[in-house]
């Protein structure tokens, strides 16, 4: 992975988050975008062009936002954005042939009984971008334990494995398998292909009903420091489908890093 893209809200956590994402790329050699993406909403009678001001606001608060923290030789660039959040995030991300999403999972001061905020939730739903979500305050140590977890290890999409791969040759670490037999199992859903069995160190196949049941059960037997799931419509984040948000009692792993695929079919 060569290019991370910071995404930047209003959070107390925002200093720490973009330190840990400056220092995952250090450890991996990539460049680190820092971004804002701003929407103007027009008022009847509004002599002022507010445009130029918001522009200036956000590259002046992301450029002190980069000096407060130590970028440790890290080429980071920042970049503001007008538009719509996703719509804008995604032609971004393929213009700068992003690898990687870091996101907080609050990226603005909500309530603290949330994982999930809005904006981050919006982010993991409706985008297809790989994305590492990074528990608050959380400080950057290299992965050495992955646990993948799936219903259905079925790939069809060119690379989407990229992430996983990457991370786990940077840092030799290894990945272990988790595949979940829900209710609507198929058989072949447990067929792992040549390119994923590659990378597996250890693989485990359990009744559940749902992915994420299988994942609080199993979690602390595997210990991992980085949890991987893919996304699906119905799958590991299935609140997230519900709402653009999930509270902390929905989501028990607040306190390891989580990497999100895009969907594997």
């Amino acid at each position: 992975m060569k290019t991370i893209l910071v995404p930047v809200g209003s959070s107390k956590n925002a200093q720490s988050h973009l330190q840990y994402a400056v220092d995952f790329a250090k450890a991996i050699g990539a460049k680190v975008y820092v971004v804002q993406i701003y929407n103007v909403y027009t008022k009847a009678g509004t002599m002022i062009k507010i445009d130029p001001i918001l522009e200036a606001e956000s590259k002046s608060f992301l450029e002190s936002h980069v000096a407060s923290i130590d970028t440790k030789g890290v080429e980071v660039i920042i970049r503001t954005f007008k538009g719509k959040l996703i719509d804008t995030l995604e032609k971004v991300c393929d213009v700068l042939q992003v690898d990687l999403l870091v996101l907080e999972p609050r990226t603005n001061s909500i309530k603290e009984e949330v994982y999930l905020g809005k904006t981050s939730g919006k982010i993991i739903k409706q985008t297809q971008i790989p994305a590492l979500i990074v528990p608050e305050g959380y400080v950057f140590k290299p992965f050495s334990k992955l646990l993948l977890a799936v219903k259905s290890a079925i790939i069809k999409k060119e690379n989407v494995l990229y992430p996983l791969k990457s991370i786990k040759a940077q840092f030799e670490a290894s990945i272990a398998l988790l595949l979940v037999k829900t209710p609507h199992h198929k058989e072949e859903d447990f067929d792992v292909n040549e390119a994923l069995q590659s990378i597996i160190s250890d693989t485990k196949r359990v009744d559940s009903p749902t992915t994420f049941m299988a994942f609080l059960e199993h979690y602390k037997e595997n210990n991992p420091d980085l949890l991987c799931v893919v996304r699906r419509k119905r799958g590991f984040f299935k609140k997230l489908w519900e709402k653009n948000t999930i509270l902390k009692k929905d989501f028990h792993s607040t306190k390891i890093p989580v990497l999100v695929l895009s969907g594997l079919k």
